[in-house]
C-alpha cells in the first residue's frame, strides 16, 4: 500500500460517521462498504462530510447537489461530479488512494466545458475555463471550443453571443490574467446563451458540380441573397469552400452580397462577417464551412437602408450614392497602393460635415484618384468615433447604440478592406459616410470634448478609472480622467486592461464588448503612425470607449462574480466559511 493513505478501522468508521483524512478526503461507510471521496462539494465547495448520505445518495446540505456515493457522479449537472478514492480494507485497516479516479483533468475539464455549454450553466463554464487555463491550456483553444460549438447549435447561425465571443478571444493579449478569465468566461457564457433553446444546426450539401467558376459561384450566391434565397445560397457557399477557394475570395464573395444593399440590418451584417473570418484564425479548417455556413440565414430577413425614410427624405441619399456606385463601376478604382495621398483632416471634416452629397463627391473622386480604400475607411471609422465622443448625454440614452451601430459597421469595412482582394467593397465605406451624416442630430447639442485638462504631476493610476465607473453618470469625468492620464505620460497598456476590466466586470450587454474590441483594434491600426493627427486619432479612440463604457456602468454585476466564484474553488478557498 505504498503511498497510500491509512483512514483508520472499519469498525471505527462504522461507529463514529464520516471521517476526514490527508488532503481533503472524506471516507464513508454505507451499506456495508467503504467510499472515499473529495470533502470539498465540487459545486460551491461545501464540506460533504457535513452532508447526509441515504441509499446510495450523498446530499450536500448547502445546495442540495446529490451524489452517487459509488461513482461521485452527480444528480444535478450544475453540481459537476465529485472526484472519488479508491478504498481497499486489510486486517480490519482502510486504506484510500490518494489519487482520484478521474484520470485525464485535461479532458474532464473540456468536456465539463462542453457540457457547460450545452446545458447553459455559467458556474460550470467558468470552472471549466479556470481549470484549462491553470492546466497551461492556451485561451484561444478553449475559445475555439466555444465557437465550434457554437456554429452547430444556433439553428439561426451567427449570432450575437459568437460575435462577442470571438472579439474577446480578440482582446486576451491586452488584458491581465483575471481578464484573461472574464473575457472568456464572458464570452463562452454569452455564446451558450445565444444558443439555448435554439436546436442543432445541419448543413446542407454542396452542389455535385465541382467544376464551377468562382465568377460564376459568385454571381450565384449574390443572386441568392438578392432574393432572400438562403438555402440557395448555402449550398452555392460550401460549393466554393468544397472548390478550395481562399478566405479573402469568400470575403469577397460574402461581402458582396452583403454591401450589395445599404447597411444591412443596421450595421450588424457586415460586423458579424467580419467577426465571424476573424474567428477562423481559432479553429481548425476542418470548421471553416460551419462558421461561413452560420453567416447566411441572416439574410433571410435582412433590413435594407435604401428602403427607409430616413434614407430618403429630407435628404435623398440613395440616388446619389447609386450614381456614384455607377460612375466608380465605367471608370475603375484601384487598390490605392500606388495612388494618391490623400488630406486626412479634409476627409475627416467632410464626414463629419452636413452636406452628405458632397461627402459623397469627396469620397468618389478620392477613390478615382487612387486614394487608398483602406485608408479612406480608416478615416471613416475614426469619424464614427467622434460622433461617441461628442454624444451628448441629453440625447436619449438607447441613441448611444445608434453611434455605435456606425462605428462598428465602420471598423468592419476598414477590417474587411484589407482583408478582402476585392476594391468593390469600398461601397460599405459610402454605406458608413451616410450613417455618419444621419447620426449628425446626435451631436447636437455637442459634448464638449476635454481637450485642454492639462496633466497631473505624478500618472494617475490607472484603477481610479475604476472608481469613478462605481458610480452612474460619469461619462464627463471618466473622459477628463482619461485626458488627464494620457496628458500625464500614462501609457496605454494599462489603460486598455483597466478599460477591460471596466467592461468585463459588469452584467455588459452585446453593444459594450463590440464597443471596446473595435476600439482596441482601431487604435492599434494608429498605433504605428505618428504625427499631430495620429495623435489625435487614438486619443478619439479612447475617448470613445470610455465614454460608452461610462454611460452603460454600474450594474449588478452577477456574471463576473460567478468567475470569481470558480476562480476562489479552484484556489481551493473556503466561500460558505464569513470573510
Amino acid at each position: 500500500m505504498n503511498g497510500w493513505i491509512q483512514a483508520g478501522t472499519v469498525e471505527e468508521l462504522r461507529d463514529q460517521g464520516p471521517k476526514l483524512i490527508k488532503g481533503g478526503i472524506v471516507v464513508f461507510y454505507h451499506e456495508d462498504d467503504v467510499y472515499a471521496l473529495d470533502n470539498r462539494c465540487p459545486h460551491l465547495g461545501f464540506p460533504l462530510h457535513m452532508g447526509s448520505l441515504c441509499e446510495g445518495i450523498l446530499t450536500c446540505h448547502w445546495h442540495h447537489a446529490r451524489f452517487d456515493v459509488c461513482s461521485g457522479g452527480t444528480l444535478d449537472p450544475w453540481a459537476d461530479d465529485v472526484p472519488l478514492h479508491d478504498t481497499t480494507v486489510h486486517d480490519g485497516l482502510i486504506w484510500v488512494d490518494p489519487k482520484s479516479r478521474n484520470g485525464n483533468q485535461l479532458q474532464l475539464y473540456k468536456d465539463r466545458l462542453l457540457r457547460g455549454l450545452e446545458q447553459n450553466i455559467g458556474l460550470v463554464i467558468a470552472k471549466a475555463i479556470v481549470g484549462l487555463m491553470e492546466a497551461g491550456v492556451p485561451e484561444t483553444e478553449i475559445a475555439a471550443i466555444g465557437i465550434e460549438f457554437g456554429v452547430k447549435q444556433r439553428r439561426q447561425g451567427w449570432g450575437s453571443g459568437l460575435t462577442i465571443l470571438t472579439a474577446m478571444a480578440n482582446v486576451l493579449p491586452k488584458l491581465d490574467k483575471q481578464g484573461r478569465i472574464l473575457a472568456l468566461f464572458q464570452g463562452l457564457l454569452a455564446a451558450a446563451r445565444d444558443s439555448a433553446g435554439s436546436g442543432t444546426r445541419f448543413l446542407l450539401d454542396p452542389l455535385p458540380n465541382h467544376g464551377v467558376s468562382e465568377e460564376r459561384l459568385m454571381k450565384w450566391y449574390r443572386d441568392c441573397i438578392e432574393v432572400r434565397d438562403t438555402r440557395g445560397a448555402e449550398r452555392v457557399l460550401l460549393t466554393a469552400v468544397q472548390a478550395g477557394a481562399d478566405e479573402k475570395r469568400l470575403f469577397s464573395m460574402m461581402g458582396m452580397a452583403a454591401t450589395d444593399h445599404f447597411y444591412i440590418n443596421g450595421g450588424h451584417t457586415l460586423d458579424f462577417h467580419n467577426k465571424a473570418f476573424e474567428s477562423l484564425k481559432y479553429v481548425g479548417h476542418e470548421h471553416r464551412k460551419d462558421i461561413l455556413a452560420s453567416l447566411v440565414p441572416m439574410f433571410g430577413d435582412a433590413s435594407r437602408s435604401e428602403e427607409l425614410h430616413s434614407w430618403q427624405s429630407p435628404v435623398n441619399l440613395v440616388q446619389p450614392l447609386k450614381e456614384a456606385f455607377e460612375e466608380l463601376t465605367d471608370k475603375g478604382i484601384s487598390s490605392g497602393k500606388e495612388g494618391s495621398v490623400i488630406d486626412d483632416e479634409e476627409l475627416l471634416q467632410a464626414l463629419l460635415g452636413d452636406d452628405p452629397l458632397r461627402t459623397v463627391i469627396v469620397l468618389k473622386e478620392a477613390l478615382l484618384s487612387g486614394a487608398s480604400p483602406v485608408r479612406l475607411s480608416q478615416i471613416a471609422v475614426l469619424a464614427a468615433a467622434e460622433r461617441v465622443v461628442r454624444f451628448h448625454t441629453q440625447n436619449d440614452f438607447g441613441d448611444w447604440i445608434s453611434v455605435l451601430h456606425t462605428f462598428t459597421h465602420a471598423h468592419a469595412v476598414h477590417e474587411g478592406l484589407i482583408r478582402s482582394a476585392d476594391p468593390w467593397l469600398v461601397r460599405g465605406i459610402f454605406h458608413t459616410a451616410a450613417t455618419i451624416y444621419l447620426d449628425r442630430f446626435l451631436n447636437i447639442p455637442a459634448a464638449p470634448r476635454p481637450v485642454g485638462i492639462g496633466a497631473a504631476e505624478e500618472v494617475p493610476q490607472p484603477a481610479e478609472l475604476l472608481e469613478i465607473l462605481d458610480k452612474q453618470q460619469q461619462v464627463a469625468s471618466a473622459a477628463a480622467w482619461v485626458i488627464r492620464y494620457l496628458r500625464s505620460g500614462g501609457k496605454p497598456e494599462p489603460l486598455f486592461n483597466i478599460l477591460g476590466h471596466a467592461l468585463l466586470r459588469e452584467d455588459a450587454e452585446f453593444h459594450s464588448f463590440q464597443m471596446y474590441e473595435a476600439a482596441v483594434a482601431e487604435y492599434d491600426r494608429w498605433s504605428s503612425e505618428s504625427g499631430p493627427f495620429a495623435e489625435k486619432a487614438r486619443e478619439t479612440l479612447i475617448l470613445a470607449v470610455t465614454r460608452y463604457l461610462a454611460a452603460h456602468a454600474p450594474t449588478s454585476r452577477e456574471t463576473p462574480h460567478t468567475a470569481r466564484i470558480a476562480w476562489r474553488l479552484h484556489r481551493g478557498e473556503k466561500l460558505f466559511e464569513d470573510e
